[in-house]
């Protein structure tokens, strides 16, 4: 089974982190949230979220890691140095790793977008040294995979199941999004 890992920083943007979540388990992936220091995670906007797990500085089980922006919860994420080498340590192995909206700054503090091209919420990309900012709502360069921000958090669900193996298609079908534009 497809195992996936959504890591929560205190002031993590709701949308971005729960939207993921709710498409990969309607997917039948093995979604796990994990609160970067606590089982209980309060978001940017005050939701207070109770964690399946909390992060022990291995993500080596998962298929994907994703990192989900809003403030502070993406400078959480950024300055939390076992994070940052658990991220280094899947880049090198070439497995997945997903981040939207203000979290392409950890990617960037781990020295992941060195030579790829990414996307981030708009004037974010100011803060990042490295990479080639595009402005497309999910870009995919490998094994890094980002988005712009809460209001792509759907089209960066569905092209992540997508992206392993699943049927995002279906899914944005069945959940009304595809008929959003027409």
């Amino acid at each position: 089974m497809t195992k996936v890992a959504v890591v929560f920083a205190e002031g993590f943007e709701e949308i971005e982190a729960l939207s993921p979540v709710d498409v990969f388990r309607r997917a039948g992936f093995d979604c796990s949230m994990l609160g970067l220091e606590s089982a209980s995670v309060t978001g940017s906007h005050g939701i207070q979220v109770v964690m399946d797990g909390v992060f022990d500085g291995n993500l080596d089980a998962y298929d994907l890691v994703v990192l989900p922006g809003g403030m502070p919860g993406s400078t959480n994420l950024r300055d939390h140095e076992g994070l940052i080498s658990a991220l280094q340590a899947r880049n090198k192995a070439g497995k997945y790793i997903a981040a939207i909206c203000a979290a392409p700054i950890v990617l960037n503090r781990a020295g992941l977008l060195e030579g790829r091209k990414f996307t981030c919420f708009p004037g974010v990309e100011e803060q990042i040294t490295a990479g080639e900012h595009q402005t497309d709502l999910v870009v995919v360069d490998g094994n890094i995979i980002t988005s712009r921000g809460a209001g792509t958090a759907l089209a960066f669900a569905y092209a992540l199941v997508d992206l392993l193996g699943g049927d995002g298609q279906q899914l944005a079908h069945t959940m009304v999004y595809d008929r959003l534009f027409k």
